[in-house]
């Protein structure tokens, strides 16, 4: 017999869960589910959410990546509606873009949040930015 595998959620290493929870909170608009000082957890309803565990001693990682840093390990990959919307919504929630900002034809923005974990927000193939 096989055995029932559920994704619940990717965990992202960070200093302070709850902060980093809250930003992915104000970008998603998920519920904040946990919150303690080495634990939170988002989850929209019963599909997989984000959580957050403590990791004292977290580096950011460098992006682009370059030799000899703390290179990424996982990105997330966020489908938005209106990709210039959403930008705004990171940006102001506390999101730094790092790249897909040359070409306003891109579908892609790459943005680190404020821990350094790297997200993409797109606009599937052919949908224009809104």
């Amino acid at each position: 017999m096989t055995p029932t595998i559920r994704l619940v959620a990717p965990v992202l290493g960070t200093p302070d869960p709850g902060g980093l929870a809250r930003f992915y909170q104000r970008l998603l608009g998920w519920p904040l589910r946990d919150d303690t000082p080495e634990w939170a957890t988002l989850r929209p309803g019963d599909g997989p959410g984000l959580s957050f565990q403590l990791e004292a001693d977290h580096v950011r990682p460098v992006w682009p990546p370059q030799p000899g840093t703390q290179q990424m390990q996982q990105h997330l990959d966020f489908e938005v509606d209106d990709l210039a919307a959403a930008t705004a919504l990171a940006l102001a929630a506390g999101a730094e873009q790092i790249g897909g900002y040359d070409d306003p034809h891109e579908t892609v923005r790459i943005f680190a949040d404020p821990d350094g974990h790297p997200f993409c927000l797109f606009v599937p193939h052919g949908t224009e930015d809104g």
